[in-house]
């Protein structure tokens, strides 16, 4: 059981309709459960410092010009592309599901027209087999079968000794990407999102959990 002291620094931001953050501090006033409030506020002093490393001072920078040049006008896969010039990325890499090969490889041509070197690997990279890791056959997608594992960490090491500079995400499962993020050595940005069930469209989910998907709502 939590104490009062410790439910009182739970993160809530998802239920905030004031949005205070937006707007210049001392502006508006801050939800009580709001992080930015007095006492609450160590984390993000320690997170401001870090602005002050100039290589995380450059990303902020690219990314926020990145947002103003395209906002609300270009898609996804062309502010990758401004991103990656403006940090001086010119040989980017593609971690890609096996499943989404097609997609990776529509990029490819998309970037490489653009004047960018471009690394793409699959993520059955290596053929590690699924029992090698410790899985057992029930838990397989198909048991009695042999089926690769998925290998995130590969993918990162290649693409590192590829030397690309900025990693772009295509497709890969939910965990494997988690691992991929971890291990790459390049920044990582996502232009694919996998869900098989909405066609690469997590957020429908979300948006029909009143109705087609109202049993993510209930309890498994």
């Amino acid at each position: 059981m939590r104490d009062d002291q410790e439910a009182e620094l739970e993160l809530k931001c998802s239920l905030c309709r004031v949005q205070a953050c937006r707007h210049e501090p001392g502006t508006q006033a801050y939800p009580a459960f709001c992080p930015m409030t007095e006492g609450h506020t160590e984390a993000l002093q320690r997170a401001r410092a870090c602005y002050d490393d100039s290589q995380t001072r450059r990303v902020a920078l690219a990314a926020a010009r990145t947002e103003a040049a395209g906002y609300c006008h270009w898609p996804r896969v062309q502010e990758i592309m401004d991103f990656a010039r403006r940090i001086g990325a010119s040989h980017l890499g593609v971690a890609h599901c096996i499943g989404l090969a097609y997609e990776a490889d529509l990029l490819r041509t998309i970037l490489e027209g653009n004047g960018f070197t471009v690394s793409t690997v699959c993520c059955k990279v290596g053929s590690v087999s699924k029992e090698s890791v410790g899985l057992l056959d029930d838990e397989k997608v198909h048991p009695g079968a042999f089926e690769v594992l998925c290998n995130p960490v590969g993918q990162a090491e290649l693409l590192k000794e590829a030397g690309t500079e900025l990693n772009i995400a295509v497709g890969l499962c939910v965990g494997h990407d988690s691992l991929f993020f971890q291990h790459s050595y390049a920044p990582v940005t996502v232009l694919v999102a996998k869900d098989r069930v909405t066609g690469h469209n997590p957020v429908a989910a979300l948006y029909t959990s009143h109705s087609y998907y109202r049993r993510l709502k209930q309890k498994d």
